[in-house]
């Protein structure tokens, strides 16, 4: 198994493509911490097909655009596995609409989720990876014409280029 030994924290994990990425994980031989904000049912029943199929797992749930729920989630995981060697940030929402039904809520919402919480979930998770480093995984569903609320994960491939220029020039 190629990723044993390692640990995984895929966010949005409680269903679609977040689910879909912890179970490979786990087949793989990850352990995985299954984040879920509002679908703990969801989170469990992903939790109980890894644990089904001989994989380590457990849920925590936390909203990832709240800085002490990432702590939280990120304390947990240390006290659970000790380390993370792979953050998937797939936690996201997506509102596309016209322009005309942007709402400075419905903006914040977004990007305080798919924008802030994806900056501030890798900042935690860095601290936890080992000497020789970690993966970061960061799924974006952005298309062409989904509205300008729904771009705010557009921005993610040059934030992600942006990350890993900046870890790259940071001492270790």
């Amino acid at each position: 198994m190629k990723l044993a030994n390692k640990v995984a924290v895929v966010t949005g994990a409680s269903k679609g493509i977040g689910a879909a990425i912890a179970k490979q994980l786990a087949a793989e031989g990850a352990s995985v911490i299954v984040n879920y904000h509002t679908s703990k049912e969801g989170a469990d029943k992903v939790v109980s097909e890894i644990v089904a199929a001989g994989g380590n797992t457990v849920a925590i749930g936390a909203d990832v655009s709240n800085e002490k729920e990432i702590a939280e989630l990120f304390a947990r995981t240390k006290k659970t596995y000790g380390k993370v060697d792979i953050l998937v940030n797939n936690a996201g929402v997506y509102a596309f609409g016209p322009l005309e039904e942007v709402t400075a809520e419905k903006y914040h919402r977004e990007h305080n989720l798919n924008v802030l919480g994806l900056l501030l979930t890798t900042k935690a998770a860095l601290s936890l990876f080992p000497a020789e480093g970690g993966s970061i995984i960061n799924i974006s569903r952005y298309r062409s014409g989904s509205g300008v609320v729904g771009s705010g994960r557009g921005v993610l491939g040059g934030l992600s280029r942006a990350l890993l220029s900046t870890r790259k020039q940071s001492p270790t």
